[in-house]
């Protein structure tokens, strides 16, 4: 299922982290890129290096992810019964950071990165404006994780705050981002509960409100007349 393997590669590498003993969102062992905010024609986002979900083919993409020199650990995954791929890799004398996912094998369909916290939630609006929605989970007592949604590009940035009771400003530090294709990102609004964007809060005032984003009930799902 198309949903699954997002929420499994959104999540994965801060899940890892949120379970290490020590769990650490923010990291200068990290990736580290500001591409999102500082990024120049033709590779503006979500194009990341030359690699643009929907349009880059797999193979092409690996091969700029090998030959760059400040990545390394380059290793990819299979699965035999549908054709999906999977890829991950590290910052050079750094931490694994990366990983990138094809649908049918062949097409780059998504890559998603954990970033040193170079950047600030203000510099992404000044460069993209506001953003959409946003979603988060709490990794420890003085650590928070939010997403914040661009659908038209389509980009997911990943900002870090101080646990539930911590502020959301545009001095957040951002950890990461994801790009995708716009088919993923539309099942993404339609499957997901989120929060519409209404600037800056704490993260409970966000996470305790309700939804204004459910998900759309599906054929399955509607009850017979």
């Amino acid at each position: 299922m198309k949903l699954r393997n997002i929420l499994l590669l959104v999540g994965l590498m801060f899940l890892i982290a949120a379970c290490a003993p020590t769990p650490q969102l923010r990291s200068d062992r990290l990736l580290q890129d500001d591409s999102f905010v500082s990024g120049e024609e033709p590779c503006v986002a979500p194009c990341w290096r030359g690699i643009i979900p929907g349009e880059t083919s797999w193979n092409d993409a690996l091969t700029v992810i090998r030959d760059d020199p400040t990545l390394t650990s380059l290793q990819t995954r299979t699965d035999e019964a549908t054709k999906q791929i999977g890829a991950a890799w590290a910052q050079k004398d750094g931490d694994n950071c990366c990983q990138m996912f094809s649908e049918d094998g062949r097409t780059v369909s998504f890559i998603v990165a954990q970033t040193t916290p170079r950047t600030r939630l203000g510099e992404v609006i000044e460069k993209h404006g506001e953003p959409s929605y946003i979603i988060g989970d709490t990794v420890s007592s003085d650590q928070a994780l939010i997403s914040v949604y661009y659908p038209s590009i389509p980009m997911l940035i990943y900002v870090f705050v101080e646990g539930e009771n911590g502020q959301i400003s545009d001095r957040s530090e951002v950890v990461g981002f994801a790009y995708l294709t716009a088919s993923l990102m539309e099942e993404l609004l339609t499957t997901s509960n989120l929060h519409t964007w209404d600037g800056f809060k704490t993260f409970n005032e966000y996470m305790q409100s309700d939804f204004e984003l459910t998900p759309m009930p599906t054929a399955e799902a509607t009850p017979e007349s």
